[in-house]
């Protein structure tokens, strides 16, 4: 996968300021327009890092280690910063960011996340925290739709809080068995495709349904973004 896909070797990059690095790349993720990064998997590594079961050095470099109490305190914070910062930005600029020929704020995006939240109601939000890509434009597309901001605030404090302690306490637990440790790299490769599944899922059931009504078979959408 490339290097800024894969967590051990994104973490590596920022060194000495890791957790900093790490907040970062959880802030920016979290719903400020770029959504290409390894939110999932970055927790989980974060996780066995702060178990003392993996260590990242490069050529004798510094030892990166986190600590568990950093991690449960700062990521959700984090997250939900990204998440309002994502609410504001699609609030203020609303529908002028979605374009029908955009490359990630596609006009349909937008009339899919009406949809999406009527069906689902505001916990989306709270679902969206697990699915890539998803994950950064749900906020931009709630603020556009102007969802109420104290629902969406709830929420994507109940997101932030399920994704960002789940995961990284998921990583801290599993990490401490020596067959994980020795599996580190195709667990993560897993964790990505686990985390993308639902977008192929969603396309799956598109294709049918357009096959059904004798209209072509929309795209996937997950190849020209990744």
């Amino acid at each position: 996968m490339p290097d800024f896909l894969d967590p051990m070797t994104l973490l590596g990059y920022f060194g000495a300021w890791a957790l900093v690095g790490l907040l970062v790349v959880i802030f920016v993720e979290s719903g400020v327009l770029f959504p290409i990064l390894p939110g999932d998997s970055l927790l989980f590594v974060a996780g066995m890092l702060a178990a003392g079961t993996a260590a990242l050095a490069e050529d004798g470099g510094e030892v990166i280690n986190f600590q568990l109490w950093q991690l449960l305190v700062f990521i959700p914070i984090a997250a939900v910063l990204g998440g309002q910062a994502g609410y504001w930005i699609g609030r203020n600029l609303g529908t002028a960011m979605f374009k029908p020929d955009a490359r990630f704020l596609k006009q349909k995006y937008l009339e899919e996340a009406h949809l999406f939240f009527e069906q689902r109601g505001p916990f989306a939000i709270v679902i969206a925290r697990f699915v890539p890509i998803v994950r950064t434009l749900a906020p931009l597309t709630a603020g556009a739709a102007r969802m109420s901001y104290g629902v969406f605030t709830l929420f994507n404090v109940i997101g932030a809080l399920v994704w960002g302690i789940g995961l990284t306490l998921l990583g801290y637990w599993l990490g401490r068995f020596e067959v994980v440790q020795q599996l580190l790299e195709p667990i993560v490769i897993a964790i990505v495709v686990v985390s993308v599944l639902p977008m192929f899922i969603e396309w799956y059931k598109r294709r049918r349904a357009a096959k059904r009504a004798g209209i072509p078979a929309p795209p996937i959408e997950t190849g020209e973004q990744a």
